[in-house]
């Protein structure tokens, strides 16, 4: 990978920096900052590296502590560190080469640009969130899950070898030169270094379309059995969950499952282009928003509408990538729509067997009316070594709450306390509030975790603030 060289990450002539969806210039002073749910702001100096060589010198030169920064998708606040530094990696301009289905890249690379540019080629990224506004480095440091983690895992499964700056050293790491350190950064939210550059796997593709089915589920019970009993089906699988509805009904949901089309599920039209890959926003969400627009009444009439607009069932329809895997970045800078205060993301998972467990926690969820118009469920296949990577194989529920409800902090802890009872543990990459004796209990490798980080980074040189909250480092 060349790391000890002058490697570039590439160019951009743009002056500017995203934050949570707001372009702030990049002035080399402190800029004020937080993760994409806008809880948590503070103050941290802004730098950005084009080369390896920057990169080293400024994390071993250890005048400051900084934390790797992408764009900025983390819910909580683990890309930010208040009073020091939040590093940026230049994103490349020039395409990626791929040989034999893989390709080595910038960690600077979003998954937006990454995907424009590998789909006409035929290929697609092996793990992709619900965001493709994500960077590769962020990516590994979250070590992400999609819709498809049932059968293919978590990205770092995908990664055959990284280039990592750390206090003490450059050091590029494969699973087998150093298990260890490939284990604590994959997940590590950025804690053991810089990584600067990756090489990965793609999948081939034959076409920038998905063949999906949908299915609308009436209750909680039809869902969990559906998705138990034939999700091995599907390379791709996720249930939207309507959270306000109750009784009879509680827990209906609308799954959706696929895998790449092939050309020739295309139609003739299709079929003439059959890579034409488009993805942009719609339109961005209003700068002002007033708090309190999405309240009970507002979220339960959008989910009976997005219930109802659903087919009872729907097999061999086409959709667009962009429409099957990010429908909330047709949205540009959605976050504002649940005002200055902000909202959580809440995601957690919970062993097979632990269904009643599920079950219970919905319940809470409905019976306090928590407005979320975003709650989906998927389920997990097997866990990886990673020491703080987040799936385990059972179900996963993630859900976005407004700061609206005076209740929810409370009802919060008392769920995390069922999670950890039941095996199961917090999302860290979207977490913002989860208590430092809740999180060691959930993640049983942490000790393995923090004897990395002290050989690789003994000044604790890089931190951030949910690494103080959680005392993870």
């Amino acid at each position: 990978m060349g790391v000890g060289n002058q490697t570039s990450f590439g160019g951009t002539n743009d002056d500017t920096l995203s934050f949570n969806g707001e372009a702030q210039r990049n002035v080399m002073t402190n800029e004020l900052i937080s993760g994409w749910g806008r809880t948590q702001w503070v103050r941290s100096q802004i730098e950005r590296a084009s080369t390896s060589e920057e990169v080293r010198d400024l994390v071993q030169s250890g005048q400051k502590r900084l934390i790797p920064r992408g764009l900025g998708r983390s819910y909580g606040d683990a890309a930010q560190l208040s009073g020091g530094i939040s590093l940026l990696l230049d994103e490349p301009s020039t395409d990626p080469i791929i040989t034999d289905g893989r390709t080595t890249l910038s960690a600077g690379y979003s998954l937006d640009n990454l995907l424009r540019r590998i789909v006409p080629k035929g290929y697609f990224v092996p793990v992709t969130p619900g965001t493709r506004y994500v960077t590769l480095g962020g990516a590994l440091a979250s070590d992400i899950h999609g819709k498809n983690h049932h059968l293919e895992g978590t990205f770092s499964r995908h990664i055959e070898s990284f280039a990592i700056v750390t206090p003490t050293g450059t050091h590029l790491v494969t699973e087998n030169s150093d298990p260890d350190l490939f284990n604590a950064t994959a997940g590590g939210m950025g804690l053991t270094g810089i990584v600067t550059d990756m090489t990965m796997k793609l999948i081939p593709i034959e076409s920038a379309y998905i063949k999906m089915e949908t299915s609308r589920l009436r209750d909680l019970d039809e869902t969990l059995a559906t998705m138990a009993g034939s999700d091995h089906k599907f390379r791709y699988s996720v249930a939207w969950i309507d959270l306000m509805a109750r009784g009879s009904a509680m827990g209906r949901s609308v799954l959706t499952r696929g895998d790449h089309a092939l050309k020739a599920d295309l139609s003739p039209q299709l079929a003439q282009d059959p890579f034409k890959y488009e993805a942009k926003a719609l339109a961005d969400a209003p700068s002002f928003i007033p708090n309190g627009l999405l309240n009970n009444l507002t979220v339960r009439a959008f989910n009976e509408l997005w219930f109802r607009k659903a087919p009872s069932y729907r097999a061999d329809e086409v959709s667009t990538i962009a429409a099957f895997f990010h429908p909330l970045d047709m949205v540009g800078k959605w976050n504002r729509i649940y005002g200055k205060k902000g909202f959580l993301q809440y995601q957690f998972v919970l062993p097979d067997g632990k269904e009643e467990v599920l079950r219970e926690i919905i319940e809470r969820l409905s019976g306090l009316q928590v407005a979320s118009f975003l709650a989906v469920l998927k389920r997990f296949g097997p866990e990886n070594d990673a020491f703080l990577s987040f799936p385990k194989p059972g179900w996963t529920l993630a859900l976005d709450i407004p700061i609206t409800n005076a209740e929810i902090g409370n009802l919060l802890d008392e769920l995390d306390r069922m999670v950890l009872l039941a095996g199961g543990r917090i999302y860290l990459a979207k977490d913002s509030r989860m208590s430092k004796e809740v999180f060691e209990e959930m993640y049983p490798k942490l000790d393995r975790f923090k004897e990395v980080k002290a050989r690789v980074d003994p000044n604790n040189v890089i931190t951030s603030d949910i690494a103080t909250r959680l005392s993870i480092c």
